[in-house]
């Protein structure tokens, strides 16, 4: 009897499960396909939900590291990790997007020899000083297949010199949502929950570090709440949620009389507030996708994207600037058709298939350690 070959996927965050799903369906048909979940989303709400809604097989481990600092969480990452894939011994570890999950996952394989493929490679936002930036740039560096969602991520990995097993792979994140379109759309027993109508509410999402660990950021936020005519729902970052309560604000914004504030919605419950809202205001990266994915116009709160694609879809990037939200929200914004569909082959099927031939040959050349 043959062993088969062992690919480990390391995720932690809720965009790694999103691309995670629609991968874990079709990896098995090539390799013995081992889950470590790193904990970095421990709230049900940011994680336990996704495997469940998503179906994503359950992970083989949980090394319950999350909610520290990002070197302290990292580090502790990078230990566990290790001593797991020693244990395991794959013939490729696979890590997801810009997260510290990633770059712990990227180097604990690297220092034990052991290939990394990275999905969503070459994304850049070329802040250096940006937490994702710095684990997107040094996941690649340590990656053996690379697998590109745009033309451009492939361009950005070409100029850092990185010219070798770069793969145009397309998009995951579209990928599931596509099949997902008529459950979203009939799904219209969330708006009556939150006492919403179709088209007349503003979907708001904010985490990163740049816009809530201030407090004047917070504070502009919450006037941008403030100046919207209708309802602005808001599922609440556990993150956002500390710094309200750290700078004193958490009474006053929950008081917004016109904020819909919830606890982080799930996968589905997300992707049906983006499709009937008027517009979607956010600075996740994933989110930016997903609305226009679904028709929906996107006023991202940075002043840069990864998704430089997207800026010609129907995505304005208007950092916290109130005045220049509401100039936009009273026009007629359109969004365009996105293509996810690379060569007419899903990104599973593309990813799926390059990570069987790279098997195959390490396993000629006597690389490919089964355990």
């Amino acid at each position: 009897m043959t062993t088969r070959a062992k690919v480990v996927s390391i995720v932690g965050a809720r965009p790694q499960f999103i691309k995670l799903a629609p991968l874990s369906r079709f990896l098995g048909r090539v390799c013995e396909h081992i889950i470590v979940h790193t904990g970095q989303h421990y709230d049900f709400n940011m994680s336990d939900i996704f495997f469940k809604h998503l179906k994503i097989p359950h992970a083989d481990i949980n090394l319950k590291i999350g909610g520290q600092s990002h070197g302290a969480m990292t580090g502790k990452m990078l230990l566990a990790l290790e001593k797991y894939l020693v244990k395991v011994r794959p013939a490729l570890v696979l890590v997801y997007g810009d997260t510290n999950t990633t770059l712990a996952g990227a180097l604990a394989a690297a220092k034990l020899a052991i290939p990394v493929g990275h999905i969503e490679a070459g994304m850049r936002s070329f802040i250096s000083d940006m937490p994702e930036e710095i684990n997107r740039r040094l996941t690649d560096h340590l990656a053996a297949l690379l697998f590109c969602c745009t033309t451009t991520a492939k361009r950005n990995l070409a100029r850092e010199g990185i010219k070798k097993n770069l793969i145009l792979s397309g998009d995951l994140m579209y990928e599931l949502l596509a099949d997902a379109q008529k459950i979203i759309a009939g799904n219209r027993p969330f708006l009556k929950e939150h006492g919403l109508k179709e088209k007349d509410y503003i979907y708001l999402t904010v985490h990163r570090a740049a816009n809530v660990d201030r407090k004047e950021n917070l504070a502009a936020l919450m006037s941008i709440i403030e100046a919207q005519d209708g309802p602005v729902i808001f599922p609440v970052h556990p993150r956002t949620a500390a710094r309200l309560k750290q700078y004193g604000l958490a009474g006053k914004f929950y008081r917004l009389k016109n904020l819909v504030a919830t606890e982080p919605l799930g996968y589905l419950e997300s992707l049906t507030a983006a499709k009937f809202a008027r517009a979607v205001l956010t600075d996740s990266g994933g989110l930016q996708k997903e609305a226009l994915f679904l028709g929906t116009p996107v006023l991202t709160l940075r002043q840069e994207t990864e998704w430089v694609e997207t800026l010609k879809k129907g995505n304005h990037l208007v950092g916290l600037d109130g005045e220049k939200i509401d100039w936009l929200l009273k026009r007629k914004l359109r969004v365009k058709k996105i293509n996810y569909i690379i060569n007419r082959q899903k990104p599973s099927a593309v990813i799926v298939a390059t990570i069987g031939k790279f098997l195959k040959t390490l396993k000629r050349t006597g690389s490919c350690d089964a355990g």
